[in-house]
């Protein structure tokens, strides 16, 4: 089955290229709102799952004996930019832990945030693992090791402990197999895995009520949710797409993408879950589909509508400045309508 044709990009009244994906909102009871493509398809989620890779750290206790923040939580489920706040804070987690950054395992890389990455150049200094997006998620996997006794070394390999919570926790929220012959090494190398695009939307629905978790988990749930949206910053960076999307719905949604142009999001008022796929990556792509279908999920605030549906036709300028094109929702995203909410 063939995705239909989501977003357009046009060049002055042209459309130059057009992005191919699949969408799907669940509600709390596990039935499906929307469909559109292949949802049924594998698709690794990355880090757009964080915050159900970082319940481990709530359930275990880890969390409360470190004393870990609402900022320190978003960061356990970020792809931070590198920012100074962004690598201090999780300077600040490995140190309640008794741990300094040659614990991470996730490696090194630049950070994101261009300015950020420019002024380390000029330093003359080379990015460390906390610059490493994935930081605070290995920071919150390494307090989860030291509060339960683990030997935190090797704690991203399949079959850790650690690694095991986690795929544990991923099963139970999304009611999809982690198994081996779906399993792939993730950019900050801990497991991920493939799983349909509809299991993932179910598991965000569930995160954001509780519904089909046991008591414990599904306070956790509502814990990383809520600091997520508290704290938009951390989960992300300055002029980064998720943290925009949060702060512009003051805590009404939680967003998070992940790489290969996938998101998921919940809005716990209304009880839903959604996962989005960009068939050929495109982060640009990835934003205006979930910019659009929050648009018409929140329908009824016409003033956040707006909003988002202004987020989900970003203007494309050349060198100059100059307005050249425009990225808009296309097929069935243009045309989705949900009852008033």
């Amino acid at each position: 089955m063939a995705n239909p044709v989501l977003v357009e990009v046009l060049r002055g009244n042209v459309v130059e290229s057009r992005h191919r994906g699949a969408v799907v909102v669940f509600d709390a009871d596990g039935k499906a709102v929307l469909e559109i493509g292949d949802t049924a398809r594998p698709v690794f989620p990355r880090s757009a799952v964080k915050a159900i890779q970082a319940l481990p750290l709530i359930e275990s206790g880890g969390a409360d004996r470190f004393g870990l923040t609402e900022k320190e939580l978003a960061l356990a489920c970020a792809s931070h930019s590198g920012e100074s706040a962004h690598v201090e804070l999780a300077r600040g987690m490995l140190r309640k832990a008794g741990l300094d950054e040659t614990a991470l395992e996730c490696g090194a890389h630049w950070p994101s945030n261009q300015q950020v990455a420019l002024a380390l150049a000029r330093t003359g200094a080379s990015p460390a693992s906390l610059h490493n997006n994935c930081s605070g998620k290995h920071a919150g996997f390494l307090c989860t090791c030291r509060h339960l006794g683990i030997d935190h070394r090797g704690y991203v390999a399949p079959g850790h402990e650690m690694q095991e919570m986690v795929r544990e926790a991923m099963e139970n929220v999304t009611g999809a197999a982690h198994a081996a012959d779906v399993c792939g090494t993730d950019g900050c190398s801990i497991p991920t895995y493939a799983v349909p695009l509809a299991s993932l939307a179910r598991g965000f629905a569930r995160m954001a009520t509780g519904s089909g978790l046991g008591p414990e988990r599904a306070k956790a749930a509502r814990r990383l949710l809520a600091a997520c949206m508290t704290e938009p910053f951390h989960v992300a960076g300055t002029d980064r797409f998720n943290t925009q999307l949060m702060e512009k719905t003051a805590s009404r949604i939680f967003v998070k993408t992940g790489a290969e142009g996938v998101y998921c999001a919940a809005v716990p008022e209304l009880g839903l879950g959604i996962a989005i796929k960009c068939d050929d990556g495109a982060g640009r792509a990835s934003e205006v589909m979930v910019a659009a279908v929050l648009s018409r999920l929140l329908a009824k605030d016409a003033a956040l509508s707006a909003t988002l549906d202004f987020l989900s036709r970003p203007m494309l300028k050349n060198w100059r400045g100059i307005e050249v094109g425009v990225l808009r929702p296309a097929g069935p995203l243009a045309t989705i309508a949900f009852p008033a909410s």
